[in-house]
């Protein structure tokens, strides 16, 4: 309680003051008695409320903020900052107050409720107040703590919980998102960035925070929740703020760090797992297929492609994302798992998107790279093994193949294999029956062969995919190349391995009847391939085209083949050369 200050209805005389000081350097102890009848030597203290976190007591040399009901002890009422709506903020032990309530105040906690009784020598002695205080008045005051600090007084942190991963730590310059929760001492909160639904942000050690603020915050990290005591000289002073906050106010923040960047960062990578034998790395024109899971910086989860069971595909270096994630795929390995921190100015700037990115908001990218291809790549080819024995002769267009193979996304996806139907494929080469990548690997193969393949998309089975096979996905093989037949020329179904015979309509006329039937003309051929004078086209049914044949030759289709009919293709591509000519 205030000599001056806090007795303000009816205020005292002018020369009240000197007289209280001269009350209190010659008072002998002229009390009432006390509660168990004799005289009071000193103050006494009743703490009828303690809590039960007391940081710090008071001291002299504190300022302290607090509010009192004072008494007599009949229980009249002679004073109360109560009634004047105003905290008593002063400093103690200095002389300021009364003995008694100096005296009353040391050791005393925030939110600390005592009553204290302070004899006549040690509150207005023999003279008293005129008007206000009697002589010889013993004092009852009903005290409560709401704030203390000192001119000494540091900001005061305290971590509540670290992360355990920092990526990094505030730095004067910085630029900040928060969420806190700011009370007074006594824990009257005066304002929450929760209530407004945003966080709160701004420079760091730029002028725009409360010096304390400003301190507090560094050396933060993303994630990171701190308990930050301001004395009122770091924050709002003598003047306070509004209605919120009181004149030298010590100010709580209970903070969370949502995260934080500079607008020089660039985009900052880390790799997770790289694979091992990585001989090719995404470069600016790739087209990639990827998944990520996508955060902020306090781990809030905004976007995964997981969730959708579908890669990401895009071009990278060419402008369809984001340009932090454009610098942040090139140089990336197949299969490798890299994290992408992206600072704002690289992602969605200062307005944020949609309802999960806020503005100025960095951003984390989980990434793992399925596979990447350049529209120009051809088929990657490696040789696994070869036969021991001289190969004189590979495959070719047009030759008839089989081939053991297995099939995978370069992610190591199984997709399909041909030891899953227990018998080798078949394909002639360069008749479209096989995606082109795999035409192409494998041709120039030996049988016995083993090769790898990688076929990128446009070689395979394009943006589209096909069943079991996602869109713009690149294609691995194993394939060995089981056995082979040479092919024929475009356009022939059988060809001779030496001259036909001269007469080749009596040959094919078993009866001798002057007509060949379809059924002497299948004897004929089928005696012509076992005894390894022709062979049929390979790789189709020797039924079908056999009866193909026939019906080539069968030019009026009467169901038998005449001598005049009777015309080898070559005889009839040759006339067909003098016709054009």
């Amino acid at each position: 309680m205030s000599r001056g200050r806090s007795l303000r209805r009816p205020p005292p005389p002018r020369m009240l003051l000197p007289l209280l000081l001269l009350a209190l350097a010659v008072g002998r102890g002229l009390g009432r008695a006390s509660p168990a009848g004799g005289p009071l030597e000193d103050v006494v203290i009743e703490r009828y409320h303690i809590p039960k976190a007391c940081p710090r007591e008071v001291q002299r040399g504190d300022f302290v903020r607090y509010h009192y009901n004072g008494t007599f002890e009949d229980g009249k009422k002679f004073d109360s900052s109560y009634d004047r709506s105003t905290l008593v903020a002063i400093v103690v032990g200095v002389g300021r107050l009364i003995t008694g309530m100096d005296r009353g105040l040391m050791g005393m906690c925030v939110n600390e409720r005592r009553r204290l009784i302070v004899p006549p020598h040690l509150g207005y002695g023999s003279i008293g107040v005129a008007g206000l205080i009697p002589p010889d008045a013993t004092l009852y005051f009903d005290v409560v703590l709401l704030d203390v600090w000192n001119k000494e007084d540091t900001v005061q942190v305290s971590t509540l919980l670290r992360p355990p991963r920092c990526p990094r730590m505030v730095q004067d310059s910085d630029f900040v998102r928060y969420h806190y929760n700011g009370t007074l001492l006594d824990g009257t909160a005066f304002d929450s960035s929760y209530s407004r639904g945003g966080t709160y942000d701004t420079y760091v050690g730029s002028g725009w925070l409360i010096k304390g603020m400003d301190q507090g915050l560094l050396s933060m990290c993303p994630g990171e929740r701190r308990k930050i005591i301001i004395p009122p000289f770091l924050a709002y002073g003598e003047k306070g703020y509004g209605t919120v906050i009181p004149p030298q106010a010590s100010l709580v923040f209970h903070v969370l760090l949502i995260d934080v960047h500079n607008p020089k960062d660039a985009v900052q990578l880390e790799t997770l797992e790289l694979p091992p034998g990585c001989v090719r790395r995404a470069a600016a024109g790739d087209f990639m297929r990827y998944h990520y899971n996508g955060s902020l910086m306090d781990g809030t989860l905004f976007d995964s492609s997981y969730s959708r069971n579908h890669t990401y595909n895009t071009y990278v270096g060419q402008g369809y994302i984001i340009p932090g994630m454009d610098q942040g795929l090139q140089g990336a390995c197949v299969g490798e798992r890299r994290r992408i921190t992206i600072p704002p100015h690289l992602a969605y700037g200062e307005n944020g998107t949609g309802d999960k990115i806020p503005g100025s908001a960095v951003l984390i990218f989980d990434v793992h790279v399925i596979d990447f291809h350049n529209p120009a790549d051809p088929v990657e080819i490696r040789t696994l093994s070869r036969p021991a024995e001289a190969c004189n002769e590979t495959a070719k267009s047009g030759d008839f193949v089989r081939y053991h193979y297995n099939c995978s996304l370069l992610d190591g996806t199984r997709l399909f294999s041909s030891h899953d139907y227990g018998a080798p494929q078949e394909a002639t080469l360069g008749a479209n029956k096989v995606i082109e990548g795999l035409d192409t690997g494998l041709q120039g193969m030996c049988v016995g062969e083993r090769r790898q393949l990688v076929v990128p998309p446009h070689l395979a089975h394009g943006e589209s995919g096909a069943r079991g096979v996602p869109g713009s996905a690149v294609l691995l093989f194993e394939v060995e190349l089981m056995s082979r037949e040479e092919g024929l020329p475009e356009g022939y179904l059988f060809v001779w391995h030496q001259d036909p015979p001269a007469n080749l309509f009596e040959d094919l006329d078993l009866n001798k009847d002057g007509e060949v039937p379809p059924e002497e003309f299948s004897t004929f051929i089928r005696a012509q391939v076992s005894e390894g004078k022709g062979r049929l086209m390979p790789g189709q049914d020797a039924d079908k085209t056999i009866g193909d044949m026939f019906q080539n030759q069968d030019r009026n289709q009467d169901g038998k083949i005449t001598a005049e009919e009777l015309k080898l293709k070559s005889d009839e591509d040759q006339e067909r050369v003098h016709e054009e000519l």
